[in-house]
């Protein structure tokens, strides 16, 4: 994040062995803090009060590897200039407090993300309790003296999570409670606070409750990232969040999901528009995605603008150029492709535009998916056609191979869709023989096409994800809980499929051993419902699903962590099999 010059980033690893150490003071048992922590996959949510337990405990070896981990990241941001954002006590405890201090005031907090109270419902510290500034001081001094302080500390009291009252006196006070925590162990404390918590719950977050937040800080010591600016502003509705400094940021992707999408033009204007607004009060811009690794010339995009003063005049030029840059060769043919990746894709705006893909590739199927886009389909599967024509040029190029596994994916994505529509069709209106045709291209040869196609390149490899959760292990035994974490991650997201697919991902193996046996489970029900004249259970079909996602979770299966067949081939074979199909409007 950009801040007048100024490169702010979080460094948030270590605080859990920080916070072992304030616990055991305070008088919590070895097992009570064990029990408290989620596990890796899950500790920034743990970190906001929104989780705890699921997917732990924590190794005692991840303690001491996150504290090295810090350290070398904190010396590195430093030397570079960059200013670390270090956290700080929010108000969340674990229930064994209440063990130790009996007459300790919380508040057991609602549950959050369909998690039942075993791994949600946290318990949060009255701000008038005694107690709350000396957790509060006891954890930022061990923090600071095991890291040092560059002044500004991050921390959400209420994300996603309702307030215990909606009395602005009280929303003043908890407020109050964490920025006197910190200023009584550093004066010069300034708060970083995620200003997303007044966009997710708007309903909640009146104009009275939004101002009792930001003027329980004083003016210029709390720092709001406005979180998902790109699509959701949060400025324009808080009169420039009362005259308190922020961060326009730029969101883009929940969960790290892979698909092609992105609001290039909304992402253009946004800070220009955020500077010029009414006794503005913008600081600088940020980006803060929940997963990278997708969407380069989103990202390409953004970090430009924080070097310049007005946006980019001409987006269809500037992406001819990028794609120029980005092969190190201008070719008619990649710089046309991109020109309506332009105008489909990365045109996303109003209620579509939400950071998610929806894609029926990667939801649990029924017979109410939304298959609608916001693009028009042909400009997918034309830029995919003239990408392939720069193959005899730009083969050898890894920039170029990338992007043409990556738009055959997307384009196969958009095959799914349109056959699992022809599926919907052919069953409601009781028609076997289409109904047998379409489910058997949709998971027979579409879905194991993808996966071969995936596993050509090295960023879209099951195995290489998993390799490098195991890689945090010291044990065989450690490195199967992290990749259990992992894997629970990538699907589930809890015990019962609580967030489902919130952070999907089409990697070759994923594909192969959890989308397409999931595909294929309910596309054979329906076969069957249709056969016997039953009909379809998605209660019944669900639950089954969910045995699927649990056997993969549970899996040790490993998977390969090289490229496996020619990239360009293998997405040659797939335009010549399916686009003639798409021209002729008969898939």
């Amino acid at each position: 994040m950009a801040l007048n010059g100024i490169n702010l980033a979080l460094a948030w690893s270590g605080q859990e062995a920080i916070w072992q150490r304030v616990y055991l003071t305070l008088g919590l048992t070895q097992s009570e803090i064990d029990e408290y922590f989620a596990g890796p996959a899950f500790l920034a949510w743990e970190r906001m009060g929104n989780l705890h337990t699921w997917g732990g405990p924590l190794p005692h070896s991840w303690h001491l590897k996150q504290l090295y981990l810090q350290h070398r990241i904190l010396d590195r941001m430093r030397s570079f200039g960059m200013i670390p954002v270090l956290p700080a006590f929010a108000g969340h405890v674990p229930k064994a407090i209440t063990r130790v201090f009996p007459q300790v005031n919380v508040t057991q907090m609602g549950s959050w993300g369909h998690f039942n109270c075993s791994y949600s419902c946290s318990f949060l510290l009255a701000p008038e309790d005694p107690l709350f500034p000396v957790v509060g001081s006891l954890f930022l001094r061990e923090l600071t003296k095991e890291f040092g302080t560059d002044h500004i500390y991050g921390a959400d009291t209420f994300n996603e999570m309702q307030p215990p009252s909606s009395e602005p006196s009280y929303l003043a006070a908890a407020t109050a409670a964490v920025y006197q925590a910190m200023v009584a162990v550093d004066p010069d404390a300034v708060w970083l606070l995620q200003g997303w918590l007044f966009q997710h719950q708007s309903q909640f977050w009146g104009p009275p409750q939004v101002e009792a937040v930001l003027r329980a800080v004083p003016r210029g010591r709390l720092l709001v990232l406005d979180l998902f600016a790109e699509s959701q502003p949060v400025y324009v509705r808080t009169a420039s969040f009362q005259g308190q400094p922020f961060i326009w940021c730029m969101l883009h992707n929940f969960g790290g999901n892979h698909g092609l999408f992105g609001a290039l033009e909304a992402v253009n204007r946004g800070p220009a528009a955020a500077r010029l607004f009414p006794n503005s009060t913008m600081v600088g811009t940020g980006m803060a995605p929940e997963g990278i690794g997708q969407n380069e010339v989103v990202y390409a995009l953004m970090a430009e603008l924080g070097w310049r003063k007005g946006p980019v005049a001409d987006l269809g030029a500037w992406v001819t150029s990028f794609a120029a840059r980005r092969y190190g060769v201008s070719h008619e043919g990649t710089e046309a492709a991109w020109r309506l990746l332009l105008r489909s894709v990365y045109n996303c705006s109003g209620e579509a535009c939400n950071g998610h893909n929806r894609s029926p590739l990667v939801r649990r199927p029924s017979l109410q998916m939304v298959t609608t886009v916001w693009y028009n389909r042909s400009d997918v599967f034309e830029a995919w056609r003239l990408l392939l024509t720069a193959t005899p040029t730009l083969a050898t190029s890894p920039s170029f191979r990338y992007d043409l596994v990556d738009l055959t994916r997307q384009a196969v994505q958009e095959l799914v869709s349109l056959y699992y529509e022809e599926v919907r069709t052919a069953y409601l209106n009781k028609e076997l023989v289409p109904l047998l045709r379409a489910a058997g291209i949709l998971a027979y040869e579409l879905l194991p096409s993808l996966d071969n196609i995936l596993a050509s390149d090295s960023h879209f490899l099951l195995g290489s994800w998993l390799a490098q959760a195991r890689a945090a292990a010291v044990s065989e035994a450690e490195a199967r809980f992290y990749e259990q974490n992992s894997r629970y991650q990538l699907t589930l997201w809890g015990p019962e499929g609580n967030i489902l697919d919130y952070a999907n991902k089409q990697l070759a193996g994923l594909v192969a051993d959890y989308y397409t046996p999931r595909w294929r489970l309910f596309l054979e029900t329906l076969v069957d419902s249709l056969v016997r004249g039953i009909p379809f259970q998605q209660h019944q079909f669900d639950s089954h699903a969910l045995q699927l996602g649990q056997t993969f979770a549970l899996s040790t299966r490993r998977y390969p962590s090289l490229p496996q067949g020619d990239a360009v081939e293998l997405a040659k074979k797939l335009f010549l099999k399916y686009y003639p199909r798409w021209v002729a409007g008969s898939l």
